[in-house]
Formats: structure tokens, C-alpha cells, sequence
């Protein structure tokens, strides 16, 4: 009879405590809540205004930008902008553009940036390995608020 009274009082349990599964979901909530406008960095910058004729559109050109404090951002294949040093950029562009000899790189150099900062960049393409190199503008009379798209 004590055996039988034992297995009464100590009977399984068939349900799943998911207090703990909250908690861990509340709190990965609140971190990605806090990173994800941090992913998110835009950096703009304000091209000179020209009245030159436009390149043929080439799909996803290597765009190398330098802003008025002459930081370097690349963009790759339509990627986000990403902030790079000279080396990482020699070498990113470096190693593209051997693999496709036929993308075009622009420079977009911020206009109230020096001009230092865009001569530096073309020779720093040059070391690189690039070959042709195209500048980028804002037709003329189009907004400040189109600046760097």
C-alpha cells in the first residue's frame, strides 16, 4: 500500500513551463528593438551641381564616397554604404574590379568637402588597380534633399 501511495503523490507532470521561453523572447525583443536603428547609418552627401550630360546606366557601379570631413564609404552592387580605410578600400575595389573588369566606378565627393580628400581617393583607385574612374553630380537646379541618392 505505501508504493501505491508514493506513485499518487509524485505523478508526472505533462506540460511545458514556457515562463523561461518568454523571458528569452522579451529579452531578445528589447535588444534587436535597440539595434535596429542602428543598422540603419546614412550618410549624405551633397554633390556638386553641373550641367553634364548623364552616363549610360550601368547596373550596380562600385561607388567610392567621401564626405566633407574626407571619411571613405563604399558601396558594392547596390549594397548598403559601408564606412572603409584606404587599405580596405584599395583592396575591396581592388579584388571587384579584377573580377569585373567592366564595372564602373564613381567617386561622389561631398561638395563642401575638400578636394584633397577626391584626389586622394582617384589615386588610391588608381594603386588600386582601376583603370577608369567616373565622378558623380547632381544635375543642375535638383534639390539639396536629392543629396546622395
Amino acid at each position: 500500500m505505501r508504493n501505491a501511495a508514493r506513485h499518487k503523490r509524485m505523478k508526472l507532470k505533462s506540460e511545458i513551463n514556457v515562463v523561461p521561453y518568454i523571458d528569452v523572447m522579451l529579452v531578445l525583443l528589447i535588444i534587436f528593438m535597440v539595434t535596429a536603428p542602428m543598422m540603419n547609418a546614412n550618410v549624405d552627401v551633397n554633390l556638386p551641381q553641373a550641367n553634364a550630360r548623364s552616363m549610360a546606366d550601368k547596373k550596380n557601379p562600385v561607388i567610392v564616397s567621401v564626405d566633407a570631413d574626407g571619411s571613405l564609404y563604399l558601396t558594392l552592387e547596390g549594397a548598403k554604404k559601408e564606412p572603409v580605410d584606404v587599405a580596405t578600400l584599395q583592396a575591396k575595389v581592388g579584388a571587384f574590379v579584377k573580377a569585373n573588369p567592366e564595372v564602373s566606378v564613381l567617386v561622389a565627393g561631398d561638395r563642401d568637402g575638400k578636394y584633397e580628400g577626391v584626389y586622394q581617393v582617384l589615386a588610391d583607385l588608381q594603386q588600386a588597380g582601376v583603370s577608369k574612374v567616373g565622378l558623380m553630380s547632381q544635375p543642375q537646379g535638383a534639390g539639396a534633399g536629392n543629396a546622395g541618392k
